[in-house]
C-alpha cells in the first residue's frame, strides 16, 4: 500500500502522516484533542519552530475552524524531542 501523505499547517512540508502530530476537532462536540477521534484534522510537524508559528498565527484554530485551548499547545510543547529543546535554557543550571 502507498503511504498516506499529509501537509504541515505551519511549514507546509509534505510527509507520511506518521511523521506529524494530529490535532482533531471532534464531531459533533467541536472539542479539540490530540491524536484520536473522528472529525476535522490538522497536522503539525513535531518541531519547536512549527509549534511556535502555529500558535503565534493561530494556524490550528483557522485550520480546524474552532478555538484551540492553550493547554493543547503546552501538551505539544512537552512532546517535543530533546533535540528541539536544546535551544531553551536549562531548567536548573549548575555553576
Amino acid at each position: 500500500m502507498k503511504p498516506n501523505y499529509r501537509r504541515c499547517i505551519s511549514c507546509r512540508k509534505v510527509a507520511p502522516k506518521e511523521a506529524f502530530w494530529r490535532i482533531v476537532k471532534l464531531y459533533p462536540s467541536d472539542r479539540v484533542q490530540l491524536d484520536t477521534g473522528m472529525g476535522r484534522s490538522a497536522y503539525l510537524c513535531p518541531e519547536a519552530s512549527c509549534l511556535k508559528m502555529a500558535q503565534k498565527k493561530n494556524r490550528l484554530g483557522r485550520s480546524l475552524k474552532a478555538a484551540v485551548p492553550p493547554e493543547l499547545y503546552s501538551t505539544l510543547g512537552q512532546r517535543l524531542p530533546l533535540i528541539d529543546r536544546s535551544d531553551r535554557p536549562p531548567a536548573n543550571p549548575t555553576p
